[in-house]
Parts: structure tokens; sequence; C-alpha cells
């Protein structure tokens, strides 16, 4: 009978729209402990959730909640004056406006509209909505991000299951969270197996160049309107991606079509699209070849503090596998190999052929390891990517290059999986 009233039918019908869209409230990764929040501390360059059309549309859905619905409508038209392609704020807008004359069954309610366009408008409010609601995880970093190299400025972990990249900066080596920002990912989802399947990879990836909208447009032709101000490719597949027989190539980090402002949660063809604006605001600190792009299906959230023991144990075995190399103890430095490592084409028992017959024609070694950086796999606590510069010098050779190793832990030992240049 209270629905009755037509103010509260109004409310009633408008709560329904950020009920139907939000969330639970974010959990501490795998915890399920609730993360605290406090205020966090933005570079200058960086935005996310703080600013823009979600920091309108939070305060739309605060009047709702206060049954102040004229104040709602008010803020949602901000959204659409400051970004009107923003197709969403239209729909809510239109929720609200409707709401007034009869209730509402869901988010969207308009008749005649196309079935298949609405429900990824719905799949887009639920995703940004549920963004608003979830805790800033100020004071945790992701499990992932052991240790960050001195020159790595930043790093990005994409959290497929939340529509959602964040932004990390190095702090003495250890990661702490800047901003976030919404994003679409591919429209079959994720776990990347063949070229074509549409479907986003998960792993350890870093950015491998920078395309401007000049070369998408002189390149791609009309086909370039699909990423808008620019892409960064990054590097899929990775070594073990490779080793795992997945195959495919082109996922980047892009913008979207001019004339929308955002995509659906899945929507690309594997890549990761940020609107226009948020991809301008983290290219500008992207490092080629250095900033590391972590990809995962939920963010497993932990204290800095979580990570030392791991980041100590792992620096204790890369050191020691650098002293039986530098000492020439071949059969203690190949004691670091796994049974099924390998490197290239070759396998353990030619690898160790190999270093069995270099060595011996060696009088010294000096082995020096810098800017050492630590990640572990995405759902995979028993695997880590360790990656550093090599300075190596003997009697009859000096080298220097980026290498990059992947240590599996193996009966509670951690052991080399596969070896190759960064």
């Amino acid at each position: 009978m209270l629905l009755d009233s037509r103010p509260l039918r109004y409310a009633s019908a408008t709560l329904l729209v950020a009920a139907i869209c939000a969330g639970a409230l974010v959990m501490n990764g795998r915890s399920g402990q609730a993360v605290s929040a406090a205020p966090a501390v933005l570079a200058p360059s960086f935005s996310g959730r703080h600013a823009g059309p979600e920091a309108l549309l939070s305060r739309t859905l605060q009047e709702v909640g206060n049954r102040r619905l004229d104040a709602a409508v008010s803020e949602i038209d901000k959204v659409i004056q400051g970004y009107p392609n923003f197709r969403l704020a239209h729909l809510i807008k239109g929720d609200l406006l409707l709401a007034r004359a009869r209730p509402l069954t869901t988010v969207g309610n308009a008749a005649g509209a196309p079935r298949v366009r609405l429900e990824e408008l719905r799949e887009e409010a639920r995703a940004r909505l549920a963004r608003i609601q979830q805790e800033l995880p100020v004071g945790l970093v992701p499990r992932y991000l052991v240790q960050m190299q001195p020159e790595q400025r930043h790093a990005l972990v994409v959290d497929t299951a939340r529509s959602t990249l964040y932004v990390f900066e190095n702090r003495g080596g250890e990661a702490r969270y800047v901003t976030d920002y919404y994003i679409s990912i591919g429209k079959n989802g994720i776990d990347k197996f063949r070229e074509g399947d549409n479907k986003t990879p998960l792993g350890i990836y870093h950015v491998t160049g920078r395309i401007s909208r000049e070369t998408l447009n002189s390149t791609y032709g009309k086909l370039a309107e699909q990423y808008g101000v620019g892409a960064l490719p990054i590097s899929y597949p990775n070594e073990w991606d490779r080793r795992e027989g997945r195959n495919g190539h082109g996922i980047w980090l892009h913008g979207v079509p001019f004339d929308t402002y955002s995509r659906p949660p899945r929507a690309s063809n594997g890549c990761v699209a940020l609107t226009n604006e948020d991809f301008t605001a983290i290219s500008r600190d992207i490092q080629i070849g250095l900033t590391p792009v972590i990809i995962a299906n939920g963010v497993d959230w932990v204290a800095p503090g979580a990570n030392q023991a791991m980041r100590e144990e792992l620096m204790q075995r890369v050191e020691n596998w650098r002293r039986n190399w530098e000492n020439r103890d071949t059969e203690q430095y190949l004691a670091h190999y796994a049974g099924n490592f390998s490197t290239g084409k070759m396998g353990l028992a030619q690898w160790a052929r190999q270093k069995h017959k270099v060595n011996a024609g060696k009088t010294w070694i000096r082995l020096d390891l810098d800017k050492v950086s630590i990640f572990v796999y995405p759902g995979r606590d028993d695997l880590a990517v360790v990656t550093f510069d090599q300075n190596y010098a003997s009697n009859n050779l000096v080298s220097q290059m980026r290498k990059r190793q992947y240590w599996i832990r193996e009966r509670g030992t951690w052991r080399i999986l596969h070896e190759g240049t960064a």
C-alpha cells in the first residue's frame, strides 16, 4: 500500500536501479576479510574512480539513497553534460525519469530498446557500481608484486573479475596503490589459448611499445576506430604461454571508439580497453620494456610485509645460483634447475652437457646481477618470474644481458623451470 504513494514509488523504483547493479562489499583477496579504507595519495597524472564520471555516478546514487531524487537527476545530468557519449548515464537518467510514472523492474526499462545492447549496459552498470562500492586497497598490495626493480616507476594489475585496472607506484622496491580504472576485456572472457578466441590472457607481461592514433590510422584505416586514442602492446604470448602451447598475438591496452565513452565489461577481441581519457592518463607514465602488466582473475590482496619471506627466499636462491656459477661449481649450479627445465630447444640434459663443456674451459668467472624484479604468477603461488641484469666476465668472454627466469617450487624448493633473455 505504501508503494501507492507516488514519492515512495519513485524512491523505491530508483533504489532498485542501485540495488540491481550493486555488488557485495569488496573482500580482502581470498581471506574474506573486509578491506579498510583510507584516503589515497594520488599522482598528478592519474584520476580513476576518485574523479570524473564514476564519482558523479556515485553521488547520483547517494542522492537516490537519500530519496533526493530531483538531486539525483541533477547529478546524472552533470555526468551527461561532461561526458555526452556515456551511454550508461543516459540509461540511468531515463530510468530515473521513467520511475516517476511507474515502478521499474530492472535497469533499462525503455520499451523497444535492443535487448542485447540493454543487457550490455546492465552488465556495465553492475560492474561500475560494484567498483563504486568496493573499498580502496590502500595499505594492501597484490601478492604478485613481490619486488619491483629500481627503474620500474609503476606496475599495472588488471582484475578481470572486477573490470578494474589498478595502478601501483614503486616505493623502494615495494608497490603502493595509486588509483584504479574501469576496463573491458575479451568478449569471450579470460584464459586466452589460441588465436582468434576473443579471450584475454592471464599472466605476467610488460608493455612492449606505444602506437599513436596517427600510426593506428595509417596502419589499420577505418578499423583503427575501435582502438580510440592509442594502444600499448603487451608481451603476450610470454615464455610461459608458449611453453603451455598458447598462441595468438596483438594483445594491447587501448582506448575505445570515439562515439562512446566506454564499452561493456566483455567487449574486446581479447585486449584490455579503457576509456580514452583513462588510457591517456596511464600512458603518460608507461615505460616501454619496463612497466609490468599483470592480468589476474581476481586479485589476491596482502599486507606489504606478507611478501617479505618469499622475497628473501627467492633472492637467496638466485644468489646461490649466481655464486655456484661464478665458482664454476657446475654440479651445484645445475642442481638449481628443475627436471623439466627448458630454454629454447634445449632440455635439462642438453643444457647440462653444454654447461659442463663451457665451464671446463674457464679459469675464472665473475658474475654480477642487478635490477632484480620478482613477480608471482596469478593463481600460481608456486611459480615466480625473476628478471635481472646479468653482467658476465670470464677469461675469454664479456657479456651483458637482461635475463628472465621462471622459478617453480618443487617439494618445498625453488628451481628454475625456464630461462631466457628478457
